[in-house]
């Protein structure tokens, strides 16, 4: 009877041990899905934001870049290499042409080629609806590159794939 309480005991300290492990210590994958997670939130946008939740959102979503972040949007004309800041102003820019936004990530396919450095194929969908009461509702597929530095994975790399049209 003893042996089998210990054996339970053992257990649940096992079971105990490794979800506290898996919680604390999540693995690379999880940290990445963990940086689109936040970008998904920190852009999403409802009706009743005011002003200073703007703001905040826009600070907060500046912290998911690195230092210099290259952008290619080639629905929108923008291909190049930026700071948090012009990122900062070209989220804020999107943002305000939404009454309603809604940002999700799906599927993705993340690869580390080297040390400190992931690339990651993806499905984006913007919803949303226009002050002007139109709906939007867009899907594509993206690619992005995340480097760790200090510790943290940044976006380094942002690009919207062109898919061919029949």
């Amino acid at each position: 009877m003893v042996k089998i309480k210990s054996l339970t005991i053992l257990f649940l300290v096992l079971i105990v041990g490794t979800c506290s492990v898996l919680y604390f210590f999540p693995s690379e994958e999880k940290k990445i899905k963990k940086q689109f997670a936040l970008l998904s939130q920190w852009a999403s946008k409802d009706q009743e934001e005011n002003i200073f939740a703007l703001v905040e959102r826009g600070k907060r979503i500046v912290t998911l870049f690195d230092e210099n972040c290259g952008l290619k949007v080639p629905p929108y004309s923008i291909e190049g290499r930026y700071t948090r800041e012009e990122i900062a102003a070209y989220a804020a820019r999107a943002r305000s042409q939404f009454s309603r936004l809604n940002l999700e990530f799906y599927d993705l396919n993340i690869s580390f080629p080297e040390e400190g450095l992931a690339k990651i194929s993806l499905t984006g969908k913007l919803t949303g609806e226009s002050p002007g009461k139109e709906n939007v509702n867009e899907i594509r597929e993206l690619e992005c590159v995340l480097k760790k530095i200090e510790g943290k994975w940044l976006f380094s790399e942002f690009e919207i794939v062109e898919v061919l049209k029949k």
